[in-house]
């Protein structure tokens, strides 16, 4: 009783923390001048890791396994997931771009996991046989951290190319400022903004194409490295789950439809990473193929188990009507 409740503390004081986070995210966005409010959305974030880990530890000490055995602990996971991608930037020192994807993402996962549809799974319950295994932790986390950098990443292209084929784009104009150009550029963009004067009559034909260029040449960079780092996280899932497959089934793969999508989401970053070797295939295209991927991966982890069908029914869960 005492960790159901201290579960749920956790739980929404987590949510009501992210949310006011997403709103000061987007006050900071519109409203530039607002600094202060930017440092206490990062602090906002924090606040909110530390309540869904403490969520985590609180659960697998009550129910006495790792909480990834259903579709609720795996969506707080996922969140969990999120915030790490999210601090990864800043222990490099470097210009977070992934905070306009990570936060609203966090927020949205999280908020469908305490929501209503999934009341039935708050309670934790005892592990079937199948999944009574040192195999649980190792695959399950694999594989949501995988989805979690592949969701991000594919949003970032997804942003590349709204932004590569949005026709009559001025990001630099002094009297409108685009809310995507702040949020992936911004500090590069005020530093060419103010020399845009000295350069304008030099050799630059048209110069917001060139800053358009750059955020574009940024956001490919960024997308191809978490790309990466999402299909080594999603390879590794998918060799240790045919393991325990083998262990707890009596064969590395048995054509579920839950491997079935994995294999095809795999399929579609392995098209992705190996278009980008060919110089004629960088940017949009692979951008396109990425794009793709966003929904794949939606299909693999939700849509199965929306159904409840094949082996990895675990997860699984019936709408309320």
């Amino acid at each position: 009783m005492l960790f159901a409740t201290l579960e749920h503390i956790l739980t929404h004081i987590s949510f009501s923390t992210i949310s006011i986070v997403i709103t000061i995210h987007l006050i900071t966005l519109l409203v530039r001048e607002l600094g202060g409010l930017r440092d206490s959305s990062e602090k906002g974030m924090i606040a909110t890791f530390f309540c869904i880990t403490g969520f985590l530890v609180s659960r697998w000490a009550s129910s006495g396994h790792f909480p990834l055995s259903n579709l609720y602990e795996s969506l707080i996971f996922l969140s969990w997931a999120l915030y790490i991608l999210h601090m990864i930037p800043k222990i490099q020192n470097s210009k977070n771009d992934l905070s306009t994807i990570t936060t609203p993402s966090t927020i949205l996962t999280q908020g469908f996991a305490t929501s209503g549809l999934l009341t039935e799974m708050h309670q934790s319950t005892i592990l079937v046989p199948a999944l009574q295994s040192q195999w649980l932790m190792m695959h399950v986390s694999m594989m949501l951290l995988s989805y979690a950098t592949l969701l991000c990443g594919s949003l970032l292209s997804a942003a590349l190319l709204i932004i590569r084929f949005r026709k009559n784009l001025d990001f630099f104009s002094k009297k409108k400022k685009n809310v995507l150009s702040k949020t992936f550029f911004f500090n590069e963009i005020e530093y060419f903004y103010a020399k845009r004067s000295a350069l304008k009559s030099t050799f630059f034909p048209s110069f917001p194409n060139y800053y358009k260029y750059q955020l574009i040449e940024r956001l490919d960079s960024w997308s191809y490295r978490v790309i990466s780092l999402g299909f080594t996280l999603l390879t590794i899932g998918i060799l240790c789950g045919a393991v325990w497959a083998n262990e707890a089934w009596g064969s590395y793969w048995n054509w579920d439809p839950k491997e079935t999508w994995a294999f095809i989401t795999w399929t579609i970053f392995a098209i992705y990473l190996h278009s980008r070797t060919n110089p004629n295939w960088k940017g949009t295209k692979s951008a396109f193929v990425a794009s793709i991927g966003f929904l794949i991966i939606w299909i693999c982890y939700f849509g199965i188990n929306l159904l409840g069908i094949g082996l990895h029914s675990y997860g699984s869960f019936t709408l309320p009507i």
